[in-house]
């Protein structure tokens, strides 16, 4: 059974049809990635989700449950949890404050324990523990982004766009660490306009082009497909 199942989605914004009635599904313990050209409606899918912006009965299923008239909080209370395109994070709040509102709804014992999870993970974040969110780098701001996600302790993480305007060095730090968390059973659905770093990390794939879904397969075959090829690798296989 899959953990999230979308069926015939569609978003709009006044006259507008951004996302054209998609079907897709990830199971649990799935690295699942999106990919697509900018405007492609790869975020607007994910806000629908996250639930963001408002879907019909029946559009968007999780854990078997309909979430339609469930609200953004309540479904991340529920471990659907978004890491959205730009970071998000909480300027004024230091680091750990900032990793301490991604448990706000927690009332276990073991925050701590994965506040330092989240330093081993991103030991920038440990170096900057005391530092404010809005004087870190877009690279440190994007780990800050992540792991204030993972205190959480979400079931489902989707992910809008994790390389966007970061230095190769940091997109590869966070691609290993993504991977690390899809690994330790963490679903993970993971919008990219990188094709190749994520058909490279992601079990199976799904193209979308002008608010539809054209292409979906195991990410391997996708990365191959000439099609995809020619419009998102550069001419070369990943």
């Amino acid at each position: 059974m899959s953990l999230l199942e979308v069926k015939g989605l569609e978003v709009r914004y006044g006259g507008i049809r951004a996302v054209k009635g998609i079907d897709l599904a990830v199971d649990a313990g799935e690295l699942v990635c999106l990919i697509g050209a900018n405007g492609a409606g790869k975020s607007s899918t994910l806000r629908a989700i996250a639930g963001l912006i408002a879907v019909p009965p029946g559009a968007v299923r999780y854990a078997g449950r309909d979430l339609a008239g469930t609200r953004a909080f309540e479904r991340a209370r529920q471990g659907l949890v978004m890491v959205p395109e730009g970071r998000g994070v909480f300027p004024q709040l230091t680091v750990d404050e900032n990793l301490a509102m991604g448990a706000y709804a927690r009332s276990d014992r073991e925050i701590a324990s994965d506040r330092e999870r989240m330093h081993g993970l991103f030991p920038r974040l440990r170096e900057r523990r005391a530092q404010t969110g809005g004087t870190l780098s877009g690279g440190e701001q994007q780990m800050l982004a992540i792991a204030r996600a993972l205190m959480s302790r979400p079931k489902l993480l989707l992910l809008d766009e994790p390389s966007m305007g970061l230095a190769p060095i940091v997109v590869q730090r966070i691609f290993e660490v993504v991977r690390e968390i899809a690994a330790g059973g963490v679903t993970v659905l993971l919008v990219e306009q990188n094709a190749r770093l994520a058909l490279g990390i992601a079990a199976r794939a799904y193209v979308m082009e002008s608010g539809a879904i054209t292409l979906s397969g195991p990410a391997r075959e996708i990365a191959n497909d000439p099609k995809v090829v020619a419009a998102y690798l550069g001419g070369e296989a990943a």
